[in-house]
């Protein structure tokens, strides 16, 4: 069982209430995406917040944070009015299927999306949406992204290699293009486990770099990873 809260260096994160809880992924995306030259961030299905809370620290954008699920938006709000960066994100209740950037569209786009579509679902629904993409389709990311990136922004996302590389063939049809691939392996011997991508309206050949999380033991981490998340996690 997860405990209910995870304490960072500058902040807790609450997830008892939330479908999506802290994990892995969230921090790598939280620490690894380009914030160069950003004012503007939408982060889609918060969760906790612990993306825009990450991106905050690093940050001076405003960042408006979206949750469907009822019970995340509350969590999401609960773990943001806490942080020191509370007045520069905004949580909206919505679906990103209805969301509207009534405010100007956002520099930087980013999502820790579910992925699963033909794998056993968790009898818990709250879960099983969390993780299953019925509710949020690919083709939902990349509408909702269309309609809410600036023409010169970037959609970051993190997800498993073989969904990676669907989501890729499908944003080129929507004329989004892969800018930037991070192959992540959770051990020097392991297969690529996740890609962090990064999109934009612009056609590049991508930029293409690896991180390995740990050295071959249990905990014990490579610099690189180290390098990456110090300014987060407290056994840094």
């Amino acid at each position: 069982m997860s405990k209910n809260y995870f304490s960072f260096k500058q902040f807790t994160v609450y997830q008892d209430r939330s479908a999506f809880k802290v994990g892995t992924d969230g921090v790598l995306l939280g620490a690894c995406a380009d914030i160069t030259g950003v004012r503007s961030i939408l982060d889609i299905g918060s969760g906790t917040g612990l993306i825009s809370i990450m991106l905050a620290q690093r940050c001076d954008a405003a960042i408006t944070a979206i949750e469907h699920d009822d019970e995340s938006f509350i969590q999401t709000c609960e773990n943001i009015k806490s942080c020191k960066w509370h007045n520069r994100i905004n949580v909206e209740h919505t679906r990103l299927q209805d969301f509207n950037p009534a405010k100007g569209k956002f520099d930087l786009i980013v999502t820790n999306p579910p992925y699963f579509s033909d794998s056993l679902k968790n009898p818990d629904l709250r879960k099983s949406v969390a993780r299953h993409n019925d509710s949020l389709t690919s083709r939902d990311i990349l509408e909702g992204v269309l309609k809410s990136m600036k023409d010169d922004g970037r959609l970051q996302l993190i997800l498993p290699y073989n969904e990676g590389n669907v989501f890729i063939a499908e944003a080129s049809e929507y004329g989004l293009f892969c800018n930037s691939i991070l192959k992540i392996k959770p051990l020097p011997t392991a297969d690529i486990r996740r890609l962090i991508i990064t999109f934009s309206k612009i056609r590049n050949n991508p930029v293409i770099r690896f991180l390995t999380i740990e050295h071959g033991k249990r905990h014990e981490y490579t610099d690189e990873y180290i390098n990456l998340t110090k300014e987060f996690y407290l056994k840094f």
